[in-house]
């Protein structure tokens, strides 16, 4: 049997559920300055689930976010307070490692509005900077197209901490980015950034199915986290959308989605858990899964 990292699940989508209030473009940035504690909570939900890593809310604190709403002055304070939510509550828990969420810049699934690599890499680098000693790993979410990857990648490639790339795939076809760029294009450039891992995240469970044996071509550690939504709609690749234009889906409960995940664990993945609308119920039921089946979460 295999030692398997057991991911957390959604961290966004769980703050915005459990505030009580409007989605706005912020997201769960604006849940973690309207609500402190809130993103703890979540955090200790998933560890108290058996997940091993708390993935920070820093997903969609860039400038180019923050600045429409008039907020791009605070971008080093909530940098902290996304990671000082992590650190509160793994030092509850009393164990577990902390990733630095670095996600797509301009908006998730929309690489026709991402800066070029060479523009984009500052801004990450920027955010690898301020987190680098407070994280143990950064994790490179929902990168949609290759050129997008590259950008985040290039940003990380003084990290000094590992580096693992989530890419999000088409929710109809897993052989193509969101960009429809093959996935299998992606090996160049995880031969040139050597990247510690690479997983697909954010798109339908079944299109991860068919993701899995491509990155595992890459000769790197690999998995996968899915989101529990039906779809991404038009409506969500307007500009500054709010997720209410997204709908969850109402056949993925925690063993549907566990039944997915072993699967992955099957072709060899050794990294998995939940994104978006998949839940700390979710992740106790595949960690029972996990373990019911003879594997080490780690």
């Amino acid at each position: 049997m295999s030692r398997i990292t057991l991911l957390d699940g959604a961290i966004g989508q769980e703050a915005v559920a459990r505030s009580g209030g409007a989605p706005t473009p912020l997201w769960s940035t604006q849940v973690m300055m309207d609500a402190p504690g809130v993103v703890r909570a979540v955090h200790a939900a998933y560890f108290a689930a058996g997940a091993t890593i708390a993935t920070a809310n820093t997903y969609a604190i860039h400038r180019d976010r923050l600045s429409p709403a008039g907020l791009e002055d605070r971008f080093e304070a909530l940098v902290d307070a996304a990671l000082g939510e992590a650190e509160a509550a793994r030092d509850a828990h009393g164990s577990g490692r902390i990733a630095g969420a670095l996600g797509p810049l301009g908006a998730s699934y929309r690489p026709d509005i991402c800066p070029p690599p060479d523009a984009a890499a500052p801004l990450y680098a920027e955010l690898v900077g301020l987190m680098h000693d407070r994280v143990d790993l950064f994790l490179v979410e929902t990168a949609a197209s290759i050129d997008q990857a590259a950008g985040a990648l290039g940003g990380t490639a003084r990290a000094g901490r590992p580096v693992w790339l989530a890419v999000t795939v088409d929710d109809d076809n897993g052989h193509r980015l969101r960009s429809g760029e093959p996935v299998a294009d992606l090996a160049p450039l995880v031969a040139r950034h050597a990247p510690d891992a690479v997983l697909v995240n954010c798109s339908r469970p079944e299109a991860l199915d068919a993701a899995m044996p491509v990155i595992a071509s890459f000769g790197k550690p690999f998995g996968g986290y899915a989101n529990g939504f039906t779809r991404i709609s038009e409506d969500f690749l307007e500009d500054r959308p709010t997720v209410d234009a997204l709908e969850a889906r109402t056949d993925l409960d925690p063993a549907r989605y566990a039944d997915f995940a072993m699967v992955w664990v099957a072709q060899g993945a050794t990294i998995v858990g939940g994104c978006c609308e998949v839940g700390p119920d979710h992740i106790a039921e595949l960690a029972r899964r996990l373990a019911a089946t003879g594997h080490e979460i780690a």
